[in-house]
């Protein structure tokens, strides 16, 4: 019954007004239509601009490392004797040399005993003694050692890292009063994973930051064993040797540092995301953006280089914006984790391998 009554009132509706109603309801379809047609050529238009720049990065292929440096030699100063400290003739940092005497205990009763026994030699000699005369001078041998067991001297060149005794101080047999350090090169065992043992070369170039010097210090591996050793973490790995000739001021033994050992020159490269690259009649290609917005089409030659990204071989200076070519969440393999971290562009790993390749484009 409404149904009749709406179609009565239309009758009624002059000629002329029925046809305004229908030419501005077809007014508002064709807005309704031009509005949806804008948002959608809008959004395609912010998916295929989608820009990437090409970065200048260096690629290390290195192993890391840490540990503590250790001094070239090390002598423990200590009392071969009992006996009674009556010289100290170097202290704490001193340099010295090899057969510097550095403390004197009492060798009064030695010198006595080989005195008195060369008393005895002369004696022997006038008397032609001379079986009795070769017992002596082994005896005479003994004593001399004895009178030099009553000095505490550097065994190599060196400094004096630490020295904790006076004169009038008694000491006992094998009683420890400081340390003898040459620092004249430093050495580092480190540990090295078993997955990387096979990229190690004696005279391999090291890097070395330590926390206590704000510049990076050379060296260089000395060694590695042919055998791995088992961690208390269940790890087997290789204790590999490390070394510093040009030690600088400041860098002292026991001092901790992170390092790399560099398994092959540091490289330049040109990377960029994979999605930008393009591909014509099996060439790869890119359009930049140049910057009055129009694009220009380059080809270039490219090689993987981690999961997301590729090396410009030639081509490209570094720096250039690229539109790109595919996108990420449509090529099979999305820049971002279900849990949503990022996935990194890792050149410089712990393990020093290469890169990862890259899936086919």
């Amino acid at each position: 019954m409404k149904e009749f009554r709406a179609k009565e009132f239309f009758n009624k509706i002059p000629k002329k007004g029925r046809i305004a109603i229908y030419c501005a309801l077809a007014l508002i379809v064709c807005l309704v239509i031009i509005v949806a047609a804008k948002k959608i050529v809008s959004s395609a238009a912010k998916t295929d601009m989608t820009v990437y720049t090409v970065k200048k990065e260096v690629y290390e292929n290195v192993i890391e490392i840490a540990g503590t440096v250790s001094a070239a030699k090390s002598q423990t100063l200590q009392s071969l004797n009992d006996g009674t400290v009556v010289g100290v003739y170097k202290k704490e940092g001193d340099s010295v040399k090899k057969g510097d005497l550095i403390v004197q205990l009492d060798d009064t009763e030695q010198l006595y005993n080989l005195a008195n026994l060369d008393y005895e030699i002369s004696v022997a000699r006038q008397n032609q003694t001379s079986g009795k005369i070769k017992l002596m001078e082994t005896q005479r041998n003994s004593l001399l050692r004895k009178v030099e067991d009553r000095k505490i001297v550097a065994t190599f060149d060196g400094i004096i890292a630490d020295l904790d005794v006076d004169p009038g101080d008694y000491l006992e047999a094998k009683d420890s009063i400081g340390t003898l350090v040459d620092t004249s090169y430093l050495t580092a065992d480190v540990e090295v994973a078993e997955t990387d043992v096979s990229k190690l070369k004696e005279g391999q170039k090291v890097e070395f930051t330590f926390p206590a010097y704000d510049k990076p210090v050379e060296g260089y591996l000395v060694s590695y064993p042919a055998i791995g050793e088992v961690t208390s973490r269940g790890a087997t790995v290789v204790n590999a040797k490390v070394r510093i000739d040009n030690v600088p001021e400041g860098i002292l033994p026991n001092f901790s540092f992170t390092g790399k050992i560099q398994i092959t020159d540091s490289e330049n490269k040109l990377v960029v995301e994979r999605y930008a690259i393009g591909h014509e009649q099996g060439k790869a290609f890119v359009e930049k953006i140049e910057r009055n917005g129009k694009l220009t089409k380059i080809e270039v030659e490219v090689e993987p280089y981690t999961l997301d990204y590729v090396n410009i071989i030639s081509g490209l200076e570094g720096g250039e914006r690229l539109k790109a070519q595919s996108s990420a969440s449509k090529s099979g393999r999305m820049r971002t984790s279900l849990k949503g971290k990022t996935q990194k562009n890792k050149n410089n790993s712990g393990s020093g391998g290469a890169p990862m390749g890259m899936p086919p484009m």
